[in-house]
This record gives structure tokens, sequence and C-alpha cells, in this order.
């Protein structure tokens, strides 16, 4: 479904559940990171799924107490396009990169 939804933007609102789902409730750390970041880096500017990717990176550093260096970069890469142009990405990903910095202890 997940990558249904990079190539069929009719299935994002399946997509956003399921990652959302997976972000909440799977316990294989790689699996929702690797998720997380391929929404994030290949979802079409604009797209809903950019915000929730960056807010599930937040879930994911509250849950797993880590982040890789690519997750990390990548959670505020999205927290900075959201401040620029919340046309492009959804306030979501300022509220998840807030908590990687919280549940990481970077600022």
């Amino acid at each position: 479904m997940l990558e249904r939804a990079l190539l069929d933007r009719s299935a994002e609102g399946e997509a956003a559940s399921v990652l959302v789902g997976t972000a909440l409730n799977d316990d294989d750390a790689e699996f929702v990171e690797h998720w997380c970041v391929q929404i994030g880096t290949r979802a079409a500017p604009g797209s809903p799924l950019l915000g929730l990717a960056g807010l599930c990176l937040g879930h994911a550093a509250r849950r797993f107490g880590r982040l890789s260096d690519e997750a990390l970069a990548l959670a505020e890469a999205l927290a900075a396009r959201a401040e620029a142009d919340p046309t492009d990405v959804d306030g979501r990903a300022l509220d998840g990169y807030d908590d990687v910095r919280s549940f990481l202890h970077r600022w």
C-alpha cells in the first residue's frame, strides 16, 4: 500500500493509515524507519504523506530511542520545508521534529 501511494495519489489516505499504524505498533525499528524515509523522500511535493512521514519519525524516535543519520536529516529537512511552505509539507513535520529533538536529546 505504501509503495502504491507513491505512484498513485488516490491511495494516499489508506497509505496514511498504514504508515501511522506501522510507526505506532510495529516493533521492527528498521522497518518503521525505512518506510518513513521512503515516504518522506519520494512523496510528491504537497502530499500530506510528507508531513505524516515527519510525524512518524518522531513516533519512531520516541518508541525506539534512536534514528539513523539519514532519518534524522530527513526529519530536520521536512520540518524546514514545513516552516518555509506549509503547502509543500504540512505542520505535522514540525511536531515530529520536536519529538525527535526531545526524545533523542538533540538541540
